[in-house]
Protein backbone atom coordinates (compact mmCIF):
# COMPACT_ATOMS: atom_id res chain seq x y z
CA UNK A 1 0.00 0.00 0.00
CA UNK A 2 1.43 3.49 -1.34
CA UNK A 3 1.35 5.80 1.09
CA UNK A 4 0.72 9.91 -1.11
CA UNK A 5 1.61 12.96 1.20
CA UNK A 6 -0.73 15.87 -0.28
CA UNK A 7 0.28 19.22 0.82
CA UNK A 8 -1.09 22.86 0.88
CA UNK A 9 -0.62 23.59 -2.67
CA UNK A 10 -2.37 20.56 -3.50
CA UNK A 11 -5.12 21.16 -1.39
CA UNK A 12 -5.35 24.67 -2.91
CA UNK A 13 -4.81 23.55 -6.75
CA UNK A 14 -7.79 21.44 -5.82
CA UNK A 15 -10.42 23.96 -4.03
CA UNK A 16 -9.62 26.18 -7.26
CA UNK A 17 -10.55 23.53 -9.76
CA UNK A 18 -13.65 22.61 -7.74
CA UNK A 19 -14.94 26.29 -7.18
CA UNK A 20 -14.26 27.29 -11.23
CA UNK A 21 -16.64 23.84 -11.55
CA UNK A 22 -19.58 25.53 -9.25
CA UNK A 23 -19.03 28.35 -10.80
CA UNK A 24 -19.62 26.94 -14.43
CA UNK A 25 -22.94 24.90 -12.92
CA UNK A 26 -24.26 27.92 -11.53
CA UNK A 27 -23.65 30.32 -14.71
CA UNK A 28 -25.14 27.41 -17.05
CA UNK A 29 -28.35 27.55 -14.84
CA UNK A 30 -29.02 31.07 -14.61
CA UNK A 31 -29.55 31.35 -18.93
CA UNK A 32 -32.29 28.19 -18.34
CA UNK A 33 -35.77 29.96 -18.75
CA UNK A 34 -38.63 27.72 -17.93
CA UNK A 35 -40.72 27.79 -21.44
CA UNK A 36 -44.22 27.09 -19.30
CA UNK A 37 -44.80 28.92 -16.48
CA UNK A 38 -47.38 27.68 -13.19
CA UNK A 39 -50.09 30.21 -11.91
CA UNK A 40 -47.50 31.23 -8.35
CA UNK A 41 -44.63 32.38 -11.34
CA UNK A 42 -47.05 34.61 -13.39
CA UNK A 43 -48.61 36.12 -10.47
CA UNK A 44 -44.95 36.65 -9.19
CA UNK A 45 -43.66 37.67 -12.96
CA UNK A 46 -46.60 40.11 -13.34
CA UNK A 47 -47.03 41.15 -9.61
CA UNK A 48 -50.74 40.78 -9.43
CA UNK A 49 -53.28 38.80 -7.01
CA UNK A 50 -54.04 34.46 -7.96
CA UNK A 51 -57.91 35.82 -8.52
CA UNK A 52 -56.55 38.50 -11.65
CA UNK A 53 -54.32 35.83 -12.67
CA UNK A 54 -57.64 33.36 -13.02
CA UNK A 55 -59.51 36.89 -14.43
CA UNK A 56 -57.18 37.16 -17.37
CA UNK A 57 -57.37 33.44 -18.00
CA UNK A 58 -61.26 33.43 -18.57
CA UNK A 59 -61.38 36.44 -20.31
CA UNK A 60 -58.77 35.09 -22.97
CA UNK A 61 -56.33 37.72 -22.48
CA UNK A 62 -53.85 34.99 -21.36
CA UNK A 63 -54.04 31.24 -22.92
CA UNK A 64 -53.36 28.28 -20.37
CA UNK A 65 -53.15 24.63 -20.75
CA UNK A 66 -54.19 22.73 -17.99
CA UNK A 67 -52.90 19.54 -17.57
CA UNK A 68 -53.50 17.35 -14.68
CA UNK A 69 -55.74 20.38 -12.91
CA UNK A 70 -52.76 22.54 -13.27
CA UNK A 71 -52.62 25.60 -15.11
CA UNK A 72 -49.53 26.48 -17.31
CA UNK A 73 -48.85 29.87 -19.40
CA UNK A 74 -46.47 30.09 -21.76
CA UNK A 75 -43.74 32.89 -21.16
CA UNK A 76 -44.16 34.13 -24.50
CA UNK A 77 -48.11 35.11 -24.24
CA UNK A 78 -47.29 36.67 -21.15
CA UNK A 79 -44.09 38.48 -22.60
CA UNK A 80 -46.63 39.35 -25.86
CA UNK A 81 -49.11 40.39 -23.28
CA UNK A 82 -46.92 42.82 -21.50
CA UNK A 83 -45.86 44.60 -24.27
CA UNK A 84 -48.80 45.01 -25.95
CA UNK A 85 -49.78 42.17 -28.46
CA UNK A 86 -52.89 40.74 -27.29
CA UNK A 87 -53.94 37.29 -28.12
CA UNK A 88 -56.83 36.86 -29.67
Amino acid sequence: MAIEIITKDDLEAFRQTLLNDIRALLANNKTETKEWLRCADVRKMLKVSTGTVQNLRITGKLKSQKIGGIHFYNLTDIQNMLSGKLIK
